[in-house]
């Protein structure tokens, strides 16, 4: 650990920042949770087994509603159907044993995905897909225990504006790449379908609508093609 976490390393820094917005979110869902009657070992079970924060707070919202477990785990799977193309992203990230491929796939986020792909060298983006995700996972899951023993104390992460900290984040590690035309197709495209079913759409569901502007990653000539046939 002491080889991976080396002082002065500018993937640390950023990660050590992250975590910082990370532990408020994971103080507001334990806190959020035991205000709503979840009780503190559900509550750590769901940030260890499940560890997907927006799928966390949406389950215990649905809970809280009177919904039925079915309908927790139908949406959780579908608010958390981005991870299937950010396994194909970095599948060569985690390593080809088995043990790793299930430790890698429990740790990955939005941000471990992002800080390994913001990487050029794959030695870096290995070290910095396993710092974020590590860190991250520990931060998150002290932090539900604190928040759920203080109970509702804290409160909603947008009271304090943490809740646009990991998007900044996200923004400022994607950047670099929008000088490239393709990327930038796909970006504006994104953008433009999720925010078009922001208002339709349950929180959630259009990051995934936002996945269409991946067709505009194939190069011109294929995707005339493929409208012909």
């Amino acid at each position: 650990m002491r080889s991976i976490l080396r002082t002065g390393d500018p993937i640390v820094r950023s990660v050590a920042a992250l975590c910082m917005a990370g532990f408020v979110v994971g103080l507001s869902f334990g806190a959020i949770a035991a205000a709503a009657h979840v009780p503190l070992v559900k509550i750590v079970a769901m940030s260890v087994l499940v560890y997907a924060g927006g799928a966390q707070f949406l389950a215990v919202g649905i809970g809280s509603a009177g919904g039925g477990v079915v309908a927790i785990i139908l949406a959780g799977l579908l608010l958390n159907a981005r991870h299937v193309p950010f396994g194909l992203a970095i599948g060569d990230v985690i390593g080809d044993r088995a043990v790793t491929r299930v430790a890698g796939s429990h740790v990955m986020t939005d941000e471990s995905v992002a800080f390994a792909l913001a990487q050029s060298e794959p030695a870096a983006r290995r070290r910095a897909y396993w710092i974020t995700g590590i860190v991250l996972f520990c931060t998150c899951n002290v932090a539900g225990v604190i928040g759920a023993l203080a109970g509702s104390a804290i409160g909603d992460p947008a009271t304090f504006g943490v809740d646009a900290a990991f998007p900044a984040g996200l923004l400022a590690l994607v950047l670099p790449s929008l000088r490239e035309k393709p990327a930038l197709r796909v970006a504006v495209a994104a953008a433009v379908a999720a925010l078009v079913t922001t208002p339709f759409l349950p929180a959630g569901l259009p990051v995934l609508v936002a996945l269409v502007g991946l067709v505009f990653a194939i190069p011109l000539p294929l995707r005339e093609r493929a409208t012909s046939s």
